[in-house]
């Protein structure tokens, strides 16, 4: 009989079986603060359901699965035929199907659908982020559609459906279709003014011939795609079907899918247009104008998404050092380890606040709303998607080596956590779209000033970071240079604001202390120890 060597101890139970969204405290209380009273039970059963499949063993091993087996290119068929399609595991289609028929691509037509549409995109991204990417691009798609009505009474319907319908088929049969988006080309990267895609007018009205090529397409397997092209009258916005009408393909020549750090069940490709048939969205030579709803949706995605990924990182770290023991007591309970705990949590409350607070401008429409949003998202998309890596590799160190190992799940959250940073424009994009608001559209400073400004006089490092920051903002000669440095406070300061109105005393008081009033270090775990840290963590444990 074979002896034991060991037994098991001291290891914590997996964070499984819980609901995700009634476990955040932050989102939760963000949820009911923004949306109106007569959805908020309705908003509150549908994403607590939500929040129990994203905690349930089986999503969680759709996620796995997802990035265990990623999309595999298949350019032709059996007999040399040209087919370019992408295969997907399963769990992919699960994860997505599950993601559309939560809603997450029908935010535009529904009371509080942004701020619904947010804290479940939140959730969901805590299952796998890479399914976000078709999710996000098909709600971003309606802004942009918008710009011709008769596409929009076309597509719509479609895009905000919560069918998932994974054939290529002609859209017109399908009861819901996802959209992509091509704008990036090889010569230009984030300058898309420099863009060499011809677009040819046909006989049709509104039709176009597209020849040339896009350097990153996202989700090259949905129905449609938004794509920046040069017409005769310049850069111009167009919708390129997969299939077209008659059920035919539409030339589109998938030429390699990338090899990505993180986002490995999400497909990314290289595509090629060759007589690509094309209808135009919007006027020919105001491609950008058009298009730009979409980017600032995807944009508000990043924020989102990363908020999601830090929350989940936070969660299992607090879930983590709650059960954990070392040196003679829980690690949660030992003081260096709670400030490092306290941070992280404080870093993912403040990112997911300042997001939901976009998502209700978007429900509101106000025109002060409107002109918030076209200064605080680049700046959101500039500092939250940039805390993201930070947070996941000190949560993943708070594992210790369980943390670096695959089956913990934290080194899937750490390659996942550069990525919003990078897309829909890197930071120094975001940073530069913030200079050029300020310059030219005053009314989305004043908007920004007025958020801020709700919390003036509730505690005086909050003041003395505003008047920093007016300092900051009232001389923009020579700004480019110093454009992160401005941004960085920006975003800070609105945090800041939201939370000293939104937040409990304690995260308030925290924030104040370490992000505007300099009491912190450059790492985590560096608060001063004054703080009510344990009812920081206390805040940010999971309870399952």
């Amino acid at each position: 009989m074979a002896r034991t060597t060991h037994t098991v101890t001291n290891q914590p139970p997996p964070l499984l079986g819980y609901d995700v969204y009634s476990a955040d405290r932050a989102l939760v209380a963000a949820v009911e603060r923004h949306l109106d009273p007569a959805v908020r039970e309705e908003a509150r059963a549908e994403l607590s359901a939500l929040g129990r499949t994203s905690g349930s063993a089986q999503a969680q091993e759709w996620g796995v699965l997802a990035n265990e087996n990623p999309p595999r290119l298949r350019t032709h068929d059996r007999y040399g035929g040209r087919i370019d399609e992408v295969e997907y595991h399963p769990s992919w289609h699960r994860l997505l199907g599950k993601g559309v028929s939560a809603g997450l691509t029908s935010a535009w037509a529904r009371p509080g659908g942004h701020v619904r549409r947010a804290a479940a995109f939140v959730v969901w991204t805590q299952v796998e982020a890479g399914n976000g990417c078709p999710l996000s691009m098909t709600h971003a798609a309606v802004p942009a559609l918008r710009a011709d009505p008769d596409l929009a009474a076309e597509w719509e319907p479609r895009l905000t459906s919560t069918v998932y319908d994974r054939e290529l088929r002609p859209a017109h049969l399908k009861a819901g279709a996802l959209f992509g988006m091509g704008m990036t080309e090889k010569q230009g990267g984030s300058d898309v003014r420099a863009n060499t895609t011809a677009a040819r007018p046909l006989a049709e009205d509104g039709a176009y011939e597209l020849t040339g090529h896009k350097w990153f397409c996202s989700a090259p397997m949905s129905d449609g795609f938004l794509v920046l092209a040069r017409a005769p009258e310049g850069l111009t916005c167009f919708l390129v079907p997969r299939v077209l009408p008659d059920g035919s393909r539409n030339t589109f020549l998938l030429q390699r899918l990338k090899d990505k750090l993180g986002n490995r069940s999400n497909a990314s490709g290289e595509v090629e247009f060759d007589g690509t048939w094309a209808r135009r969205v919007g006027a020919e030579g105001r491609g950008v104008r058009t298009i730009i709803g979409m980017v600032a949706a995807t944009r508000l995605d990043c924020v989102l998404g990363s908020a999601g990924l830090m929350r989940q990182a936070v969660a299992q770290a607090v879930h983590h050092c709650s059960y954990r023991e070392a040196f003679g007591g829980k690690l949660a309970d030992k003081p260096l380890m709670r400030n490092v705990l306290a941070d992280l949590a404080l870093e993912s409350e403040a990112a997911t606040t300042l997001a939901l607070r976009l998502a209700a401008a978007y429900d509101s429409g106000t025109a002060q709303d409107r002109a918030l949003l076209r200064l605080a998202v680049p700046a959101a998309k500039f500092w939250v998607t940039k805390r993201c890596a930070p947070v996941a590799v000190e949560a993943a160190e708070c594992l210790g080596g369980n943390g670096y190992v695959e089956e913990s799940g934290l080194p899937r959250l750490v390659r996942e956590s550069p990525l919003n940073s990078v897309w829909e424009g890197a930071g120094n994009i975001q940073a530069l779209d913030v200079l050029r608001a300020l310059r030219r559209e005053p009314e989305a400073l004043d908007a920004c000033l007025r958020e801020i400004g709700l919390a003036r006089g509730a505690d005086h490092r909050l003041d003395a970071a505003i008047k920093d920051l007016l300092t900051g903002l009232a001389d923009l000669e020579g700004a480019e240079a110093r454009a992160r440095r401005l941004v960085e406070r920006l975003a800070l300061v609105l945090q800041g604001a939201l939370l000293v109105r939104c937040a409990p005393p304690e995260v308030a008081d925290a924030f104040c202390a370490s992000r505007l009033g300099g009491d912190w270090g450059a790492s985590f775990g560096t608060l001063p120890h004054t703080l009510d840290l344990a009812a920081l963590v206390e805040r940010a444990r999971p309870v399952t």
